[in-house]
């Protein structure tokens, strides 16, 4: 005679607890990290203590401190600046140059890139810097 036992467990991994805290991790990796555009390159940008919020256009100019500048992160000869703004002006009927210069950019080159950026008409410049809070590692 053969007994059948009736209280055979079956052996299994619950794993329902396991998934739920998996998405809790998820989400709250996702609300906490910060999706900010980088250029190309790492600047030091200046920093402010207020700060105004600008639209993001499409002529932004970074200058880096090697004195090497970029348009839309291609890099360009000071030279050759003003006839790069042209292409960008003719898009735009308001252009909005935004310069992003390393803290320890020259000065003076900062100065020709906006005179350069008067010349061709672009009364709107905003100089891209960061606020303290953003400053500290």
């Amino acid at each position: 005679m053969k007994l059948v036992d009736q209280n055979k467990k079956s052996v299994g991994l619950n794993v329902t607890s396991l998934i739920d805290v998996l998405f809790i991790l998820l989400i709250f990796f996702m609300v906490t990290s910060n999706f900010i555009e980088q250029p190309g390159m790492k600047l030091e940008l200046p920093e402010t203590k207020t700060q105004e919020v600008a639209r993001v256009e499409k002529l932004t100019v970074f200058v880096s401190k090697d004195a090497e500048i970029f348009v839309n992160d291609q890099p360009i000869e000071l030279s050759n600046l003003s006839a790069q703004l042209d292409q960008y002006i003719v898009e735009d009927d308001e252009p909005t140059l935004i310069l992003k210069a390393d803290r320890a950019a020259s000065h003076g080159l900062i100065v020709q890139i906006m005179d350069v950026a008067k010349q061709k008409g672009l009364s709107k410049i905003v100089i891209g810097t960061r606020t303290e809070s953003a400053a500290s590692p």
